[in-house]
């Protein structure tokens, strides 16, 4: 029975570490704060972002995510900021995130800009081993962890502007392993490496184009590279697609209720074995922005 809760701790758990290690975002285009600090302020305006992820729908103790971020520039300067929070939950586990983005932007030519990104983070982790239901409530494996704190500091690069954009960044430097009793670690996270990149072609006036990719490199994971292809509709409407490589195919959605509102939805298709347990993974965000200046933003090029 040990053996049984272990594997099922590791499974869970061991996927996030391994293949996910940070939380995935499917629509990672609308949320790149996340894993680059140089984004803080590049939009020009505030914007305040939220999104709800339920992976794997039908699996027992499959990831569910929530994540918070406000960014904005400081007026009359070169420096923007931002805040972001993000609640992990797999299995037996529950993770929160808070992290501080600092940037400094320089600018290149009339066009383009280069900012400087520094995060910095703390994360509170929770094991909760009654939600296994161990036959052996007293086993000395299987022991709670309760908001066990570890500090995170993280750097990145953005470049951005027109309808272009690029990026690498490391979110966490540290390495750090959350639950280790000599004899099994769960929940280690390695550094993760992270770059993004997009462009908005020009189609016609009323529609547009933007691929993206972002690629991310963990120390013992094969190399993980999500594409995606979104169009932009009259300036209203996206529609897209998406593929993260061996692992799932998805199909996105968003529409610009108002000059500051956007809504987006994405579902995400397993493409490996586990899709004969699940029905797939659904995401929803929101995204709000303030005092918003169109002769700032001379393009809706919508990252």
């Amino acid at each position: 029975m040990k053996t049984r809760i272990l594997l099922f701790v590791l499974m869970l758990t061991g996927v996030v570490s391994y293949a996910q290690q940070d939380a995935q975002f499917t629509q990672y285009m609308y949320n790149t704060i996340n894993v680059n600090p140089g984004y803080a302020g590049s939009r020009g305006v505030m914007s305040i972002f939220g999104l709800h992820r339920t992976q794997w729908v039908g699996l027992d103790g499959a990831p569910t995510t929530n994540a918070f971020s406000l960014n904005t520039p400081i007026n009359n300067s070169n420096v923007g900021i931002g805040v972001s929070f993000i609640n992990d939950k797999i299995g037996p586990t529950n993770e929160n995130n808070i992290s501080v983005d600092v940037s400094y932007t320089v600018p290149m030519n009339e066009e383009y800009k280069l900012s400087f990104g520094l995060k910095a983070s703390g994360n509170l982790f929770n094991l909760n081993s009654a939600d296994l239901n161990p036959q052996d409530p007293g086993d000395d494996h299987l022991q709670d962890v309760s908001n066990k704190f570890t500090p995170g500091i993280g750097a990145g690069v953005y470049l951005h502007g027109g309808n272009f954009y690029a990026g690498v960044s490391v979110p966490n430097f540290i390495r750090t392993e959350n639950y280790n009793d000599n004899d099994y670690s769960v929940r280690q996270r390695e550094i993760n490496y992270y770059f993004i990149t997009g462009y908005v072609f020009d189609i016609t006036p009323d529609l547009k184009f933007k691929p993206a990719l972002l690629s991310k490199v963990v120390a013992g994971a094969p190399l993980q590279v999500d594409v995606s292809g979104n169009f932009l509709l009259y300036e209203k409407l996206t529609l897209g697609v998406a593929y993260r490589w061996s692992a799932a195919v998805s199909a996105m959605a968003g529409f610009q209720i108002t000059d500051g509102l956007f809504i987006g939805y994405g579902y995400d298709h397993e493409t490996t074995n586990l899709r004969r347990y699940n029905s797939g993974s659904h995401e929803i965000f929101l995204r709000f922005e303030l005092f918003r200046n169109h002769d700032r933003i001379t393009t809706p090029r919508f990252f």
